[in-house]
This record gives C-alpha cells, sequence and structure tokens, in this order.
C-alpha cells in the first residue's frame, strides 16, 4: 500500500488494551513509546497481536514545541 503521508515508522506492537469500542495499541518503535487509538473493530481487522510488525502512520496538521 502507497500512502500520501510522510510520517511513516515501522514499529512493534507491545500491548493491546481493548475497551468497549477503542483499542489502545503500544508500539515500540526504535525504544520510543507511541500509543495509537483504533477502533475494536479495525484492530480486529488487521488482525493486530503483541509481537506484530505494523507502520505507524502519523498525518496531524499540527505540530507544537514547549520550552521550561
Amino acid at each position: 500500500m502507497q500512502l500520501s503521508a510522510r510520517n511513516q515508522i515501522p514499529a512493534r506492537v507491545i500491548g493491546i488494551n481493548t475497551g468497549e469500542a477503542i483499542a489502545n495499541v503500544e508500539l515500540d518503535a526504535n525504544g520510543v513509546r507511541l500509543v495509537a487509538s483504533i477502533t475494536v473493530e479495525a484492530a480486529r481487522q488487521l488482525g493486530l497481536a503483541e509481537g506484530a510488525s505494523v507502520t505507524a502512520v502519523i498525518k496531524a496538521s499540527d505540530v507544537m514545541v514547549a520550552t521550561g
């Protein structure tokens, strides 16, 4: 699959916390922890499980930077 999004980060699933409608998928991106909130249905359709290799695709219109 090809995407226009440039922020594509290879990662590994290290945990899945499933609620009634939303699944929080915890990822390890080369030592950086990322969490994706997706629907439970999407998690099932993707066949996500701990240890799976995935690509985190980040699409955001704003990035904020703060100091002190």
